[in-house]
């Protein structure tokens, strides 16, 4: 099966584990998704009902071809090559099991224009002597060398409403019944935000311990005393 899904965001809410920790969880509503067509490396999934006369004549032709009836979203996702698919097969949130790793990705909200202090975390000018640039943004020249302004410099501007990935999230919660999925922090956008979700693709990240001081000198003793036996 796929490793991605179409949902929608439900909003946040809090649930307790089987240790009794209460952990804030974000409820999405994932699926089903029925696959509209399928190519080489990637096949097209639709999500969420939609009225014919919303859509264009091309794009309501895809969902004619398919034979599924009109949707609101397509996205074309890849496939896992050692899977077979069909059309009009419905992906289905039972894909996740509870402790899984995903990776979703939606729009985030849009703050409109922001100046730079909250754009970008400035500290701000001095607050005192008679300052009178507490937020602002300051020279941005570089002199006569390059005599130009650095492309990306910080600036303020338009802040938000950019597609956003947020990795590694843990599956708390799998309600097939009602389609639902809970994961554990937050995700990207407001509600009714339409998200892609998929299997994480990032490696566990390796811990290194540190070594403590005994086991330094202890170490260090066993090296010592394999010198002092070869040179016996």
């Amino acid at each position: 099966m796929s490793n991605h899904i179409l949902g929608k965001k439900i909003g946040m809410t809090q649930i307790y584990d089987e240790s009794g920790r209460l952990t804030p969880v974000t409820v999405i509503e994932a699926g089903p998704c029925p696959i509209v067509a399928i190519k080489d490396r990637n096949i097209q999934i639709a999500y969420g009902e939609a009225k014919e006369k919303s859509l264009t004549k091309p794009v309501l032709g895809v969902y004619k071809k398919a034979g599924i009836t009109a949707r609101k979203i397509l996205r074309e996702v890849p496939k896992n090559q050692a899977q077979e698919y069909k059309i009009a097969e419905e992906l289905k949130v039972d894909m996740f099991t509870v402790g899984d790793k995903v990776d979703i990705t939606g729009i985030s909200i849009g703050k409109g224009f922001q100046g730079g202090m909250k754009r970008w975390h400035w500290d701000g000018g001095p607050k005192t002597h008679g300052s009178t640039s507490h937020r602002r943004p300051g020279s941005i020249g570089s002199s006569t060398t390059p005599g130009r302004v650095w492309k990306g410099h910080h600036m303020p501007g338009h802040m938000g409403d950019a597609q956003v990935t947020v990795a590694g999230l843990k599956v708390v919660r799998v309600d097939s019944g009602n389609n639902l999925l809970a994961v554990k922090g937050a995700v990207p956008g407001c509600k009714n935000n339409y998200v892609v979700i998929r299997k994480t693709t990032k490696h566990k990240r390796q811990i290194i311990k540190p070594i403590i001081a005994e086991q330094k000198t202890e170490s260090l003793k066993k090296d010592a005393k394999k010198q002092a036996a070869a040179k016996k």
